[in-house]
């Protein structure tokens, strides 16, 4: 078998069996080879699977390569998978993060100052469901804690990287309900994981966890 044609396979076997996104770094280390050849192959894989127009697609998320269900078959597989956990939203909620999505890192209070309520319940719920962390403290008097987006966030809403977020003049032309993954249901209720163990949220969010 021709190498080139070897290593596109073994790439692909690593990719099948992967649950998560694995790194460009690690796919070329793994199969032996340099990352721009690497991602050479994967440009080519993901093309062959995007022809063949069948129920798996390969895509750069969160930082690495993963196969996904192609979206036609979304509806269906909803359907037949319905009793699987989906995570849920408040309107509040996802305005609160697409807020930390766009402005990170940010404390909480900016975070205030921008919806002009308290945002505590939301960003707590977030934590819960792993869409956002603490990412560090600012330096300034009483050096509050800074909050962004997780890989579990470009998971959820299926971007490779940050920059992949719409533009502010997409956003403003883009019901933000089109850019939410069907995994998240939107609510008019703020729901925490109730697994989730609060007293690993930063003090200034436990008050109302």
């Amino acid at each position: 078998m021709e190498e080139r044609t070897y290593t596109k396979g073994l790439l692909e076997a690593l990719l099948f069996l992967s649950s998560d996104p694995i790194k460009l770094s690690a796919l070329a280390k793994s199969a032996g080879i340099e990352k721009t050849e690497a991602r050479e192959l994967l440009d080519e894989l993901i093309l062959d699977y995007q022809e063949k127009e069948g129920g798996f697609l390969l895509r750069e998320i969160a930082g690495g390569y993963q196969f996904i269900t192609n979206q036609k078959y979304s509806e269906i597989l909803a359907h037949i998978f319905k009793d699987k956990k989906r995570e849920t939203l408040s309107r509040g909620t996802l305005d609160t993060l697409a807020i930390i999505a766009y402005k990170q890192p940010i404390t909480l209070t900016e975070l205030d100052e921008i919806r002009g309520v308290s945002s505590r319940a939301m960003v707590a719920s977030l934590m819960s469901k792993k869409l956002v962390k603490a990412v560090g403290q600012k330096e300034v008097p009483g050096r509050p804690t800074l909050y962004g987006t997780t890989n579990e966030f470009l998971l959820h809403f299926g971007l490779s990287k940050l920059t992949d977020l719409p533009t502010p003049v997409e956003v403003k032309e883009l019901k933000f309900d089109e850019f939410t993954p069907e995994s998240i249901i939107v609510t008019d209720e703020t729901e925490m994981n109730p697994d989730f163990d609060t007293s690993t949220l930063p003090e200034e969010l436990q008050e109302e966890a």
